[in-house]
C-alpha cells in the first residue's frame, strides 16, 4: 500500500470509529457482553432459561455444550438475529433491548462475525467478499475499500494469489480466512466465532488457532467461540462457559472447570479425546518454554 494514503486512511479510521468513545466510557467495567435473565422458547420447547453470561474484554472465551443444547441460538440472540423472547442483551455498554434502531445498526459495527464455513458469496470474489460490509455501511471510496479489504485478507494469512478467485475455488481453510477477514474488515472490538476450526485437517486447524492468539494480541479483540474443538480450548480460550440445562452451569478455566463434579464436564475433558488435547496442550507449553530459554542467553553469577 502506497505511502501517501496516510491522511485517507486516518479519514477511514475516523469513520469506522465513529459514535465508539462514549460506548468505551459505558464499558468501563471491562464486560464487553452482558446477558441477564435470557429465554428462548421454540413453541412449547425451552432452549434457555434465566442464562446469565459476562463475555470479558480482552478475552478469548469459548462456549461449549452437547448437540442441542442450543449454542448457536445463543450466538444469534447476542448478534440480534434472533433476540431472546426475555431477558437482556448488554454490548458494550449499550442494552440492546432499549436501544433505537440507529444505535443498534451502530453498535453492530462493533462486532465481527465468522459463521461456519465463511458464509460467503459464491459470486463474488474473496476480494469483494471482504470489501462488502465496507461498501455497505461506509463512504470509503472503492479504491481505498480496496486496500482495506487487501490489508484484512493479508492479516487473515491469505496470498495475494486467492484475492482475485470465487470461494468455490478455496479450500475450506482459505474459505474461513476470507470469511475472517470480511469480520475484521470493519475493525471490530468483538469477534464472534462458529466453530471455526470445524472441517479442518489438524494442521490447518491449529495454524488457525494460533492466528486468533495473534489477531487478539495485535488488533486487542475480544473473541467469543462456540467449539466443539477440545484442542482450540485448550490452545487459544482464556475462559471457557459451559452451556448444560438451559443455563451456563459454569464458567472458568479449563483447570478449574475439571474439578468440578458435573457429569457432563467429567465426561467432556477427562475423556479420551479431552485426556488427549490436554496432554497435546502440555507438549505445547514445554516446547514454548524451551524456545524461550533457547533464545536467552546464560548468564554467569548472581
Amino acid at each position: 500500500m502506497s505511502g501517501n494514503n496516510t491522511d485517507v486512511f486516518q479519514s477511514a479510521k475516523e469513520i469506522l470509529m465513529n459514535g465508539r468513545e462514549r460506548w468505551d466510557q459505558d464499558a468501563a467495567c471491562g464486560i464487553a457482553v452482558s446477558l441477564r435473565g435470557v429465554c428462548n422458547r421454540f413453541g412449547d420447547r425451552v432452549v434457555h432459561e434465566n442464562l446469565d453470561l459476562d463475555i470479558r474484554q480482552g478475552e478469548i472465551l469459548g462456549l461449549i455444550g452437547e448437540s442441542g443444547s442450543g449454542k448457536s441460538v445463543l450466538l444469534r440472540s447476542i448478534l440480534g438475529l434472533r433476540p431472546p423472547d426475555a431477558g437482556r442483551v448488554v454490548i458494550m455498554g449499550l442494552d440492546m433491548n432499549k436501544a433505537g434502531e440507529k444505535e443498534k445498526n451502530a453498535a453492530r459495527r462493533r462486532w465481527g462475525v465468522l459463521f461456519q464455513d465463511g458464509a460467503l458469496f459464491s459470486s463474488l470474489s474473496v476480494e469483494d467478499n471482504a470489501a462488502f460490509p465496507l461498501r455497505e455501511f461506509t463512504r470509503l471510496s472503492p479504491p481505498l475499500q480496496r486496500e482495506i479489504a487487501h490489508l484484512k485478507l493479508f492479516l487473515a494469512g491469505l496470498p495475494a494469489s486467492a484475492y482475485g478467485k470465487f470461494p468455490g475455488e478455496l479450500s475450506g481453510g482459505m474459505r474461513k480466512r476470507a470469511g475472517l477477514a470480511r469480520a475484521l474488515v470493519m475493525d471490530p472490538d468483538i469477534l464472534f466465532l462458529d466453530e471455526p476450526t470445524a472441517g479442518l485437517d489438524p494442521l490447518s486447524a491449529a495454524a488457525f488457532d494460533r492466528l486468533i492468539l495473534t489477531l487478539r494480541a495485535d488488533l486487542r479483540l475480544t473473541v467469543c467461540l462456540v467449539t466443539h474443538d477440545l484442542d482450540t480450548l485448550y490452545t487459544v480460550c482464556d475462559r471457557v462457559a459451559v452451556l448444560a440445562g438451559k443455563r451456563i452451569c459454569a464458567t472458568g478455566d479449563i483447570a478449574s472447570l475439571t474439578r468440578l463434579d458435573h457429569p457432563w464436564i467429567q465426561e467432556y475433558f477427562n475423556g479420551p479425546r479431552g485426556r488427549a488435547a490436554s496432554a497435546s496442550a502440555a507438549r505445547g507449553r514445554l516446547s514454548d518454554q524451551e524456545a524461550r530459554r533457547d533464545r536467552v542467553p546464560a548468564v554467569a553469577g548472581g
